[in-house]
């Protein structure tokens, strides 16, 4: 084998049936959907939660920023751990302490306690999302990537579909610490289910790299302007939605006095609609290519913004503006998030679990100023929350346009 040959066999991915497998995608689902079911199920016990510990204005919002750092900085951790060990056995791993963070949760007495144990729940949740993105790098390629990783993205989109419906039922029988007690059994189902998926990254793919050397490489992959370019796009769109997650629940819920069942209903309509988008950039994507797709997105995310912003600054259109305007803003998920991590994923096959993570942690990391902003800001409208998304989006199109042409084309 020559070596021009041995460097090809090592960047592609393995071609064996794995990859075709329909319960390798639903379980992969299954674990990146991790990222927002353990907050989606909880935001219309909220408000609730918050008069049952005697919080502060503001306070239960925290709760979503300290899982945003423990999901940040644990992708760090993750990435390339799971690039030196392999992928199932540190995604087994974080899902225990996922356990650990959600028993913590429904046994807290105070809002301190709760941010602190989601620290933890999301330190551990953090590594099923980061390598199974990983895992999907190493079995597909280039565009074929982001069609597939906008196809998890719809099976996973289950998860938050359900998630506030079912915490909003769950209130009306229990309180809001059995919403963690289901949380964890979720865990431990998805834990029996990674035992059937195949390793995909065998021994003789895996890194080397000692943990000094992988922060070098973190600083060596934020040097490439392209993948700078990529995340950030995810990274303000993220600002925008978790903005949205924070401050949603009290826009509509204390402002609208819609009811905490009703709100899963509403949350249900941005769930479907990110649905939608990512299963029409999963058509779309390979024939258009994934700087397109994500100039889409772009541009809708901005319109959405720039109504939400006059809905919630003048109080035109209503309940009904609202709705609309959070609507189409958060369906243009699909077209952002797997077109930027896909697009940072390509140039770096055997590095895949570190970009994952890097991506990742910025991505969440951004998450957090926007719903700390919004917990900081709040004055019992929905202004805080029009107003962060809107600089968000603002920041997404201008990460959009201002990628450097690639060397070579994307397909």
């Amino acid at each position: 084998m020559t070596a021009q040959s041995k460097v090809r066999s090592q960047a592609e991915p393995p071609t064996d049936g794995a990859r075709r497998t329909p319960w390798v995608l639903a379980v992969l689902g299954m674990l990146m959907s991790f990222s927002s079911i353990a907050t989606d199920i909880y935001l219309p016990a909220m408000p609730s939660m918050a008069r049952a510990l005697g919080a502060q204005p503001g306070g239960l919002e925290l709760t979503i920023s300290g899982y945003l750092i423990g999901f940040s900085l644990g992708q760090l951790v993750w990435g390339p751990i799971g690039d030196r060990f392999g992928r199932r056995g540190p995604i087994a791993a974080g899902l225990v302490l996922f356990l650990l963070g959600c028993a913590g949760c429904a046994l807290s007495q105070s809002v301190e306690q709760v941010i602190a144990w989601r620290v933890v729940q999301a330190a551990g949740a953090c590594a099923g999302v980061v390598l199974a993105r990983a895992m999907v790098r190493d079995l597909y390629q280039g565009d074929r990537a982001a069609q597939m990783l906008s196809t998890l993205i719809t099976i996973m989109a289950v998860g938050p579909l359900l998630g506030p419906i079912l915490g909003g039922q769950v209130l009306l029988v229990a309180s809001w610490r059995t919403i963690f007690w289901i949380l964890a059994a979720i865990g431990a189902a998805t834990l029996a289910a990674l035992a059937t998926l195949p390793e995909t990254l065998p021994a003789e793919r895996r890194s080397r790299q000692s943990p000094g050397q992988a922060l070098a490489g973190y600083w060596m992959l934020l040097r490439q302007r392209r993948v700078v370019g990529y995340v950030m796009a995810g990274a303000f769109f993220c600002v925008g939605f978790f903005a949205y997650l924070a401050g949603s629940p009290f826009a509509y819920i204390e402002f609208h006095h819609v009811p905490a069942q009703s709100y899963g209903l509403l949350f249900a309509l941005g769930v479907l609609g990110v649905m939608a988008s990512n299963t029409i950039n999963a058509r779309v994507v390979r024939r258009i290519g994934i700087d397109r797709s994500l100039r889409l997105g772009g541009l809708g995310v901005v319109v959405a913004a720039a109504a939400l912003a006059v809905n919630a600054t003048t109080g035109w259109g209503g309940l009904a503006g609202l709705v609309a305007s959070l609507f189409v803003f958060v369906s243009m998920q699909g077209f952002i998030l797997a077109n930027a991590m896909a697009g940072a994923l390509q140039p770096f096959p055997q590095a895949a679990g570190a970009v994952s993570a890097l991506a990742g942690a910025l991505q969440y990391g951004a998450g957090i100023v926007g719903s700390t902003l919004v917990g900081l800001l709040a004055d019992d409208t929905p202004r805080p929350m029009a107003w962060v998304i809107a600089v968000a989006a603002a920041g997404v199109l201008a990460s959009v346009l201002g990628l450097p042409r690639p060397n070579r084309p994307e397909t």
